[in-house]
């Protein structure tokens, strides 16, 4: 029986999209039926088999659609497997300051899910992609335009989920 899977996400800029976009490609070629739907859709989980949830980080939090959509779905989460990706720029590194402040970008939703498993993914920042408030925040924080996204690191974490 093929397994159906949806991959969501919720991003600010689209390098989310992009990384969601990557791991469903990823399960289709290992031969599953995926859905690609943002999480603005309100896509419904009804008939999955496996849901992949990633979103962008703002301001150290996943994003509140994201949450959100966490937390109206809780029923199915204690039933169907799933996984977590967020998509970041800092606590890139493999110091204990930086997974600690990675872990800490899903408390927000921990009490929410128990993920089968989860990755945290360097991101990119494209000023031509943020709005107007977000590029002038993005200045002021002295951030630089700059794309860390491991497509084989995200090809490799997504062949690890589902069996």
């Amino acid at each position: 029986m093929n397994k159906h899977i949806l991959v969501t996400y919720a991003t600010k800029a689209g390098s989310t999209a992009e990384v969601a976009r990557t791991i469903a490609l990823r399960l289709e070629q290992r031969g599953f039926m995926v859905d690609l739907k943002n999480i603005e859709q309100k896509p419904n989980l009804e008939g999955y088999d496996f849901i992949v949830i990633g979103s962008a980080v703002r301001m150290g939090k996943w994003l509140p659609q994201a949450v959100d959509f966490i937390k109206n779905n809780t029923a199915y989460f204690s039933k169907i497997p799933h996984a977590l990706f967020t998509v970041h720029l800092l606590n890139v590194e493999e110091d204990e300051v930086s997974r600690t402040n990675r872990l800490a970008y899903l408390d927000s939703i921990r009490p929410w899910v128990k993920p089968l498993a989860e990755a945290f993914f360097a991101g990119s920042m494209d000023f031509s992609r943020l709005s107007v408030l977000d590029k002038f925040v993005a200045k002021m924080v002295k951030a630089v335009e700059e794309d860390r996204r491991d497509w084989v690191t995200i090809q490799n974490w997504a062949d690890t989920l589902v069996d």
